[in-house]
This record gives structure tokens, C-alpha cells and sequence, in this order.
């Protein structure tokens, strides 16, 4: 059956990595308790421009734009659909509305962030 993602690419400078890491944590929770198939923050490591033929590939840091004290996220959530999407979002972000924020720093640029839902087409 095909599959619905949430994907992200994010740009977190050095040394600010257990920051997000322990924001993305409480992501995570939230999303897999109001429904999420599975959720997944995946800090680059092997970032390089990859030759392909005649051809190079673009890699991900020139792609967002890090710096070389910053490093490229690339994260996603899986949903059965897109209005299962839909509804556990909605839950999701009701439940951060209600979150004391006071105090908190994004340790990330969200700004820099690009975001997009995706039909799984093919799975393996």
C-alpha cells in the first residue's frame, strides 16, 4: 500500500547538533503518539557531489546552502495517506500550541528549511 512523507531538509550549525537532537526527540514522540507509521532525523555524513555517468550529482550542502560550520538534516515522517497525514498534524500541532515555548531557542534557521508531502510511488 503506498505511503505518505513529510520530508525535510534543515541546515544546524556545529555544536548546536544536541540541541536538535533533543527538539527532534520530542517531535519524534509526538508524532508516533498521535499516529505516525515512523519518524526519522538523519544528520548528513557522506555529503559529497557524487559522479554519475558524464554527470555530477549537486550535494546536499550546496544544495542548502550550508556553510562549513553547519551541516545538512535530512528528515522525514511516514503516514499511511494523505489525510492520515493530515489528521495527525492537526494533533500534533495543537498539542505544541499548548506547549510552554517561553525561553526556548530554535537551534536552527527555520527559515533556511525546505519542506514538501510526498506520494510514495514505489516501495521496496
Amino acid at each position: 500500500m503506498a505511503k505518505y512523507i513529510d520530508g525535510f531538509v534543515l541546515v544546524v550549525p556545529k555544536g548546536k547538533e544536541a540541541e536538535y537532537q533533543k527538539m527532534a526527540e520530542m517531535g519524534r514522540d509526538s508524532w508516533m503518539k498521535h499516529g505516525a507509521l515512523q519518524y526519522f532525523e538523519c544528520r548528513g555524513d557522506d555529503l559529497k557531489q557524487q559522479e554519475m555517468g558524464d554527470e555530477k550529482s549537486r550535494a546536499f550542502p550546496e544544495m542548502a546552502g550550508a556553510a562549513a560550520d553547519e551541516n545538512v538534516w535530512f528528515s522525514f515522517i511516514i503516514f499511511n495517506s494523505k489525510e492520515h497525514r493530515d489528521e495527525v498534524n492537526k494533533k500534533v500541532m495543537e498539542e505544541m500550541s499548548q506547549m510552554d515555548m517561553e525561553g526556548f531557542e530554535m537551534p536552527a534557521d527555520m527559515t533556511r528549511m525546505a519542506y514538501g508531502g510526498f506520494e510514495a510511488v514505489v516501495e521496496g
